[in-house]
């Protein structure tokens, strides 16, 4: 779960099953995609590679950076799609 807390309220990053459970509301519903690669928080670079590639492809990604890896949301319905353009990514990069 991801909790981010704004001046205008809390988001709430959590499975749909929870949501529905809890009665929340939700007006986005993202497939999340967890990068394999261990990378520095302070590294740079790889959140910018990953969006370019993704917004050329006109898909909309979130990051959230945890310690050890970096997790996409992506929308769901194109998350085999974000997938694949990643898996190339990877392989040109290799």
């Amino acid at each position: 779960m991801v909790t981010v807390t704004e001046d205008e309220g809390l988001t709430l990053v959590v499975r749909r099953e929870e949501a529905d459970g809890a009665g929340l509301a939700y007006d986005y519903v993202a497939g999340r995609i967890t990068l394999r690669v261990h990378s520095a928080l302070a590294a740079v670079g790889l959140t910018a590679a990953v969006a370019a590639a993704l917004a050329d492809a006109g898909i909309s990604c979130n990051v959230v950076a945890g310690h050890h890896h970096d997790h996409l949301f992506v929308p769901y319905e194109r998350a085999d799609e974000a997938v694949a353009l990643l898996q190339e990514l990877a392989e040109r990069a290799g």
